[in-house]
């Protein structure tokens, strides 16, 4: 009896410390207070190793930051800083001084200028201008990537890494741990033999030993000489060129940058390497001086559990906020928190057009499942949701207004916006908003519109399906 009693105690002790600890999230704790009490001592180990918050220990937030406070300071002269909206070279944004400061705010990179962008569509495009760059490199490559497979796609990438190498060029790789796990150990020996720096961040047996196995880096990332930046949705793999015969076409956005906005990219990758590596790299070279090869803004938001305020939850609702007449998104996935859910009501109930395209066919079941459990409560309030048809819809696009738009790697779901490192780039050029904004109205008629009347009369066999995947949606 008394064991039975310390038992109890210990676990009504460990169910507080959940309700407490996840006090900023109730939808979360909410999920990990259900499973520990559905599945008593697998839910309690799982939040144990799964649910420690990210800076549980403070020797990662000391490395993580040193040697990266003086970035604007180091690149004076270097750097074209954009300071007012005159500056911004969109007329739009003119009275909006304080959403751009809001967006400026949100991030620990300036606002820069003297930038020239070019929208990558599909993955032929985006591997070939990846790879061109990388060929022409003269110093570095820094190469950055949630998801590396040892396929087809990525001995293509291998090639020119070793090659590169060889001539005498650093190159750098960089992989998520969770992500590239099935990169081949033969793949991964090739590259370091040739002098390929090759590290993984958050390795699933050392992040569960640590208590972070949740926490993934999700950015894609490409500097090549410190002049030429890619980033965006695709990773590399073959299934990004389509060959993947479950999805079909792959769908994605990707941005090649030249231009000062190229030194927030190098500097992301550089902290995440310090991190990774446990080594950091600071060096002039990486930081060359631009020849101002265009005149557009740019503005690069990293965000991730090791900052202070979660960038991409606050992007989100800023822009959906600041918005009058459109919010045009693309997500793969679709679980959003409550004030994400609230802003995108609050905007329809102002007279502006929500449109939001999801994956008509899911790589994930799960997920899916979830995203479609929100979709009736948000369709009531107006929200026009759409099924991409055509393919596999990986995109992670918004168009706000004809203010700016957002390119980047994070979802419209409680991962990106709290646990894994994610990269946005905000561009406010107006001619790049209007090309995004076609490529939206093409993904639309490739789509199918999700009629609100039907979508209710889906049975009740799914619909207690999507409610339990929607209970458990903040821990997927």
């Amino acid at each position: 009896m008394r064991i039975a009693v310390i038992i109890l105690s210990v676990y009504i002790i460990q169910i507080a410390l959940i309700a407490i600890l996840e006090f900023r999230r109730p939808q979360r704790a909410v999920a990990w207070l259900i499973l520990s009490l559905c599945c008593p001592p697998a839910g309690l180990v799982l939040y144990y190793f799964m649910g420690a918050d990210y800076w549980r220990g403070r020797r990662i937030r000391r490395r993580s930051s040193s040697g990266h406070r003086g970035l604007v300071t180091e690149l004076q002269g270097k750097i074209d800083i954009v300071s007012d909206v005159s500056q911004s070279g969109n007329p739009q944004l003119m009275g909006e001084e304080h959403l751009l400061r809001l967006l400026c705010g949100l991030s620990e990179y300036p606002l820069t200028g003297g930038n020239s962008c070019q929208i990558l569509r599909d993955g032929q495009e985006a591997y070939r201008a990846m790879l061109e760059a990388m060929e022409d490199a003269r110093e570095h490559i820094h190469i950055e990537f949630y998801i590396f497979r040892s396929d087809e796609a990525g001995e293509r990438f291998q090639d020119v890494m070793i090659r590169k190498a060889r001539q005498g060029v650093k190159v750098r790789l960089l992989c998520d741990g969770l992500g590239s796990l099935r990169l081949s150990r033969p793949f991964v020996r090739a590259l370091r033999q040739a002098g390929v720096e090759v590290h993984f961040f958050l390795r699933p047996l050392p992040a569960l030993a640590s208590r972070r196995f949740n926490y993934r880096n999700h950015r894609k990332i490409v500097v090549v000489d410190g002049t030429v930046g890619f980033t965006g949705g695709f990773n590399i793999g073959d299934e990004y060129l389509g060959k993947d015969p479950h999805v079909g076409h792959w769908r994605d956005t990707h941005v090649r940058i030249e231009g000062d906005a190229v030194y927030s990219l190098q500097d992301v990758f550089l902290q995440d390497w310090q991190l990774a590596a446990g080594n950091a790299r600071s060096h002039p070279r990486l930081y060359p001086k631009h020849c101002g090869p265009g005149s557009e803004t740019v503005l690069v938001v990293a965000s991730g559990p090791d900052r202070a305020v979660d960038a991409t939850q606050a992007l989100f609702t800023a822009a959906i906020g600041a918005a009058k007449q459109r919010i045009w998104i693309t997500s793969p996935y679709f679980i959003p928190d409550p004030a994400i859910s609230r802003a995108l009501k609050n905007a329809v109930l102002g007279g502006t057009d929500v449109r939001i395209i999801i994956p008509g066919k899911p790589d994930s079941q799960l997920v899916y499942q979830a995203s479609l459990s929100y979709l009736e409560n948000l369709q009531d309030a107006g929200i026009k949701f759409y099924r991409y048809t055509a393919g596999f819809m990986h995109a992670k696009v918004m168009v706000i207004d004809d203010l700016f738009a957002a390119v980047g790697s994070a979802n419209l779901d409680m991962r990106s916006c709290y646990s894994n490192f994610e990269l946005t780039t905000l561009l406010f050029d107006p001619g790049r908003i209007t090309s995004l904004a076609e490529d939206y109205k093409r993904d639309l008629e490739r789509s199918e519109f999700i009629e609100p009347q039907l979508f209710k009369r889906r049975g009740r066999k799914v619909k207690l399906i999507q409610g339990l995947c929607q209970l458990f949606s903040p821990l997927l």
